[in-house]
């Protein structure tokens, strides 16, 4: 796998992403920004979870004024995502947004995209220019037979950028997405070809919490295996923690990303004896919060369980109402079925200690 080192730092608040600096995880927050106590609230459950930057959405006046409370009550860094109105953005940023997140097509003409720069530059502030497939101007849909290609979004993403760069201002991170994951695959591969500027990476819209991470984990595991790729988020209609869980599963899955705790899990069979499903769930949910940088193995019998346990470094194997604890792959004790989890638990609690 390639890394892409040769992309441009760009220092986002207490974060620097490109030239080869860890791949950052974003998400975006679903409450209503100006409801202040709420969105830090979601924001700190966020931190977390692993996440990295947080973008909030600023649709109005109230929106933007409310980012300067917000960024003082957490710990990473604060995106402003503009729309439509230009002064929503230089609010933003006099509020103390670390980045703000734009679509030059859609933010006004060129003397307030102008005012936008100038005010970017005055507190040097990144501008993320995004693009999305649904919204692509009309003649990038033309010029390829009225559909939406990979090429299109690349054009539009690449002249966007380019009203900012005449402007004398290169403080940027490029971002172009699609719903659909092969399309965005392409299309990231043609602009890293292009632009040594960092890119943000996501499939847009990809689903629920099911469809989503199956959409999300192919596009962007193709992807950032090409080497493509500085920061990510996963978009999934759900929790944002879900998303940022994702995409450290998926980040250390291609070896991007260690820390966290890794759980391995037998798809049960005939054999199993035990609420192994339900075991499973529980023990993905109790890791969250140890930070160790181990792998765990949850099996569901006796017959396979020891074996496929012994590359993990700790693992609980199921009985008949009982089960094995296991370590290094050597069983360490029978427990009881309905104490494995809390057996579980203290081991890893007090792993180093023994």
């Amino acid at each position: 796998m390639a890394y892409r080192d040769h992309t441009r730092e760009i220092h986002i608040g207490n974060k620097t992403i490109g030239g080869g600096n860890p791949i950052a995880i974003q998400s975006m927050t679903n409450t209503r920004t100006e409801d202040v106590e709420a969105t830090v609230a979601q924001i700190k459950r966020l931190e977390e979870a692993g996440c990295d930057i947080v973008r909030c959405t600023v649709p109005t006046m109230e929106a933007a004024k409310a980012l300067g409370e917000i960024k003082t009550q957490i710990g990473i860094p604060l995106v402003a995502d503009i729309h439509f109105d230009y002064r929503l953005a230089i609010a933003a940023m006099e509020n103390g947004a670390d980045k703000i997140r734009i679509n030059p097509g859609n933010i006004g003409g060129s003397d307030r995209i102008k005012a936008v720069v100038d005010r970017a530059r005055e507190f040097d502030v990144p501008i993320r220019v995004g693009v999305n497939s649904g919204s692509l101007e009309k003649e990038e849909l033309e010029k390829y037979s009225g559909r939406v290609t990979p090429q299109g979004l690349v054009e539009s993403a690449l002249n966007k950028v380019k009203m900012i760069e005449d402007l004398g201002y290169r403080n940027l991170v490029i971002s172009i997405k699609s719903s659909d994951v092969l399309m965005a695959v392409k299309a990231h591969e043609l602009i890293a070809e292009r632009t040594d500027y960092p890119l943000h990476v996501g499939i847009t819209e990809a689903g629920t919490v099911y469809s989503g991470n199956v959409k999300s984990s192919i596009g962007l595991g193709i992807i950032l295996h090409e080497g493509i790729g500085d920061t990510i988020r996963v978009s999934l209609t759900g929790d944002p923690t879900k998303e940022v869980r994702t995409a450290r599963l998926v980040l250390r899955t291609l070896g991007l990303r260690r820390g966290g705790i890794e759980v391995v899990s037998c798809p049960t069979c005939g054999r199993t004896e035990i609420d192994l499903i339900s075991l499973a769930n529980q023990v993905e949910e109790m890791v969250q919060d140890i930070p160790l940088d181990l792998k765990v193995a949850v099996m569901g019998c006796v017959v396979n369980g020891p074996g496929e346990a012994r590359e993990a470094d700790i693992g609980i194997c199921g009985g008949k109402h009982e089960g094995l604890l296991l370590r290094g792959g050597q069983i360490i004790r029978k427990v009881p079925e309905d104490q494995l989890l809390f057996a579980l638990r203290e081991e890893l609690i007090h792993w180093g200690e023994n």
